[in-house]
């Protein structure tokens, strides 16, 4: 149900779509999203009563198959795009990045404005938060805290009581473990796929490119069509501008609708109600 794989620049790329409409909203997924058609079906599942939606699970993620190319923004979209027309997705989209893809949204969005109707924020990450960290973080600095946290994966994808310890910072760290948002099966699927992924290349590259793309998305301009935004108040390392002033800054840039809220990066599993009747709302005005 869920695994539907379509052959793109020599490998496969998964696309899960469900309801009807129009356009249709693409959930784009967060770095180290290991299951994104699992991990955003909280939210998702209470939209495609009104839209299409589709999960483009990237190289590297949920049922897909590896990368055959580097992580550049550019590579990223073209088979985000070129996955969509396999499967007979045609524009106009709607985009809807978690964390990391908000760079790929805003270059998607701007380099291909026929295509984008409207960005819906997941808490996502805007240009200007990664370029702010970029400056502060020199590149060793970033090398090593990667090698560290490759360290701990490893750990992790081992198995045994580290991994057991540690469940609720990571196969649960969304809380979809706890949830009904999931059957049971698709729990241990969920669990499945969170572990055959974790160590895979893709995620550390697209952690080593993160500037450049980021830059790649800055120097389109500011994000060019309408966007509502769920922001968080994550902590990051950065010390010039929190997470949540970088966010309300980039929306006020470009003329978005933003909403703020206490309840973490993973929002979409504690209020997708909330999220889902506000993106609702803000695309019926917006595309009427």
């Amino acid at each position: 149900m869920y695994k539907n794989l379509y052959d793109v620049c020599d490998t496969k790329i998964n696309v899960y779509t469900e309801g009807t409409g129009e356009c249709t909203i693409i959930f784009m997924s967060g770095s180290g999203i290991t299951s994104p058609v699992f991990e955003y079906k909280s939210l998702y599942s209470k939209l495609s009563d009104s839209y299409r939606i589709a999960v483009v699970e990237k190289p590297g993620y949920g049922y897909s198959g590896r990368m055959t190319r580097k992580r550049t923004v550019k590579n990223i979209v073209s088979e985000y795009r070129l996955a969509l027309s396999a499967a007979g997705i045609k524009p106009p989209y709607i985009l809807a990045p978690h964390s990391y893809s908000g760079i790929e949204a805003v270059w998607w969005a701007n380099t291909y404005p026929n295509e984008v109707k409207a960005v819906l924020g997941v808490d996502m990450v805007f240009p200007n938060m990664a370029l702010a960290q970029a400056k502060e973080i020199p590149e060793y600095e970033k090398q090593k805290m990667l090698q560290k946290h490759r360290q701990r994966l490893l750990k992790i994808a081992s198995g045994g009581i580290t991994a057991k310890l540690l469940e609720k910072y990571t196969v649960n760290a969304s809380g979809l473990m706890t949830s009904d948002y999931l059957t049971d099966d698709e729990k241990k699927e969920y669990k499945r796929l969170f572990y055959a992924n974790l160590l895979n290349d893709e995620i550390k590259d697209e952690s080593v490119l993160a500037t450049d793309n980021a830059v790649e998305a800055h120097e389109t301009g500011v994000l060019q069509c309408p966007g509502c935004f769920f922001i968080s108040s994550m902590k990051s390392p950065v010390k010039a501008i929190t997470w949540q002033e970088a966010g309300i800054q980039y929306a006020a840039r470009c003329g978005g609708e933003y909403h703020l809220t206490d309840q973490g990066h993973q929002l979409y599993t504690a209020i997708p109600d909330e999220m889902a009747d506000t993106f609702r709302a803000f695309l019926d005005e917006k595309l009427k």
